[in-house]
């Protein structure tokens, strides 16, 4: 899974278009040639608040970098002296959160605040605040209590010991004078959504909107919507709190749409995920007597998100969930009416989609047809070879095994043991998609060793750079077969399975599999021995070999056993 993470700032700029796209180009140049980079997913300014919500993504190293050149720059052309707006602001960058979107935890973004924090305070003079998850302490988990105060409260606060920056001065210089203190913190992921309604009254909206949000509805005395509110020994009101955890939401009439919505913003989606949302506002809407037609989301989504939410459905149909990624989605989508208003398209919705992580351009081979990958085969060019096709038959393999661990969970009369073939098809679905990665990972592997065997050698440099570099790239073509073989050993077990348990019609299938995992045990184990054969290193050759050798000799036996418990059954 690729590590992504998101990045929100809100610079203190929203009137003067050349600030702002000089900013913009900062953060996408300091991003530039780091990993993948990043992305510039959504530029906002607004005028009354004077502040502009700048939306990016990538890697964790290319955001970071990223960030903070935006930071720099910021702080080069923002004078916070002559800054007023509607918003609250303590900086010319005001805040600074990272958030994860894949690949990567809360934790470990937290500690990448922190870094990033530290290093805008010791390279740029610019004092932070670390809040939410990166907070060196529990108040500070606030935002609003690290920008207490605003830009105005500085000097005091610096002076401070209980309220200053956790980087900064001693005291409050002309650096802080004209950037101010930034927020750096790390937060989860806020979805935006909406939920419609077969309503037009805002006042029942609201009335769900407090069954669930997480701080629910004040108490009342007697009548529930016009008795006197109730206040506890403090005078502070007391709330009958909602269902939803992290959850806050409002009612309001959409006049677009011509309907009501339960508007929510979801803060903890590890405590209360999207499909959970919605099925508790469906709950609490038919309470009322009302229904939720469908779920508009706001912005963008991780694609957990609706994969979650998929096989979220898909269990409580007692469906399998190892079928393609597209299809669990499709299920969100279908599952919540995200396509109730308008037609909703993922890859324009999905972070990793927008991103390019899942693009199917990086697998020229498994993006190919049937027909035309036997012809590019067939063609002239060595690549691609046996070990691409090693692992496209391997791939194959674990797709029969899916196939029949699918077929059984849906088999009637088996209804009982959806779940027992669910898992397996899920097993079987993830090394399909190992396996299919490395069809082109082997390609990429062998074009390696031509483009270390093209380097110059004429200079006694160049030539020990060459052969340095056709070592790496022949060690490199025989790991990549041995990770086939490796992967594809881990499929005889579940053809075995299947074979045993699965649907009596499709155990011939399982018997095609284990024909074509063998296959490709054995052309990726050629491969491992070819390519080592190259290598000067004579014991990693023998180690890859030898492993190479004792995997094969596992996935002969396992294939006999396999057609064995096939024979059987026929």
């Amino acid at each position: 899974m690729e590590r992504i993470i998101e990045c929100v700032p809100n610079f203190s700029e929203g009137r003067d278009m050349r600030v702002i796209e000089a900013i913009v180009e900062a953060i996408q140049k300091g991003g530039k040639g780091i990993g993948n980079g990043i992305k510039v997913l959504d530029i906002d300014p607004g005028e009354a608040t004077n502040r502009t919500v700048v939306t990016f993504v990538g890697s964790p190293e290319a955001v970071v970098e990223a960030a903070f050149c935006g930071v720099r720059k910021a702080g080069e052309l923002i004078d916070m002296r002559q800054h007023h707006g509607a918003h609250p602001r303590s900086g010319a960058t005001d805040v600074l959160p990272l958030v994860p979107v894949s690949g990567i935890t809360l934790d470990e973004c937290a500690k990448l605040a922190r870094t990033l924090a530290e290093r805008i305070f010791r390279e740029l003079g610019i004092p932070c605040y670390c809040y939410e998850a990166a907070a060196f302490t529990a108040k500070r988990k606030n935002l609003a209590v690290c920008r207490a105060g605003e830009y105005e409260a500085l000097p005091e606060k610096i002076a401070d010991p209980e309220r200053k920056p956790d980087f900064g001065p001693d005291s409050f210089n002309d650096t802080v004078a004209r950037c101010g203190a930034i927020n750096v913190g790390a937060r989860d992921f806020l979805i935006a959504v909406n939920f419609n309604l077969n309503t037009t009254s805002t006042r029942r909206a609201n009335a769900i909107a407090f069954d669930v949000r997480e701080k629910g509805r004040p108490k009342r005395e007697g009548d529930p919507v016009t008795g006197k509110i109730v206040k506890d020994s403090n005078g502070n009101t007391v709330m009958i709190p909602g269902t939803l955890k992290g959850c806050k939401a409002i009612g309001w009439y959409i006049d677009e749409y011509g309907i009501a919505q339960v508007s929510m913003n979801i803060t903890d989606i590890g405590a209360t995920p999207l499909h959970t949302a919605f099925d508790e506002v469906c709950r609490a809407a038919a309470a009322r007597g009302i229904r939720v037609t469908g779920t508009e989301i706001v912005g963008l989504v991780p694609k957990k998100v609706l994969v979650d939410a998929g096989k979220h459905y898909l269990a409580k149909q007692q469906r399998s969930l190892g079928i393609p990624e597209e299809e669990i989605i499709r299920i969100a989508v279908k599952s919540m009416g995200l396509d109730d208003l308008k037609p909703f398209k993922p890859e324009e919705k999905v972070i990793e989609y927008l991103m390019g992580a899942d693009d199917p351009s990086k697998e020229r081979l498994v993006g190919l047809s049937c027909r035309q990958f036997a012809r590019e085969t067939a063609s002239e060019s060595v690549a691609p070879g046996g070990g691409s096709v090693a692992a496209y038959a391997g791939a194959l393999g674990a797709a029969l095994a899916t196939m029949v661990a699918n077929l059984s969970a849906h088999k009637p009369g088996w209804d009982s043991r959806w779940k027992e073939f669910s898992d397996q098809a899920e097993q079987g679905q993830s090394l399909m998609d190992e396996l299919l990665k490395l069809v082109d990972e082997d390609t990429a592997a062998f074009n390696r060793v031509m483009e270390a065997i093209r380097l110059p050698k004429g200079s006694e440099e160049e030539r020990a750079a060459r052969e340095k570099a056709i070592e790496e790239a022949n060690t490199y073509a025989a790991e990549v077969p041995l990770k086939t073989l490796r992967t594809v050993t881990k499929v005889f077990p579940l053809l075995k399975y299947v074979a045993e348990q699965g649907n009596p019609g499709s155990v011939s299938d399982a018997g095609v599999g284990a024909a074509a995992a063998l296959c490709s045990a054995i052309g990726a184990e050629l491969n491992v021995r070819i390519n080592a054969k190259s290598l000067s290193d004579r014991q990693t050759a023998d180690r890859l070999t030898e492993e190479a050798s004792s995997l094969l000799a596992a996935a002969v036996e396992s294939q006999k056993e396999i057609l064995s418990i096939v024979d059987s059954r026929i």
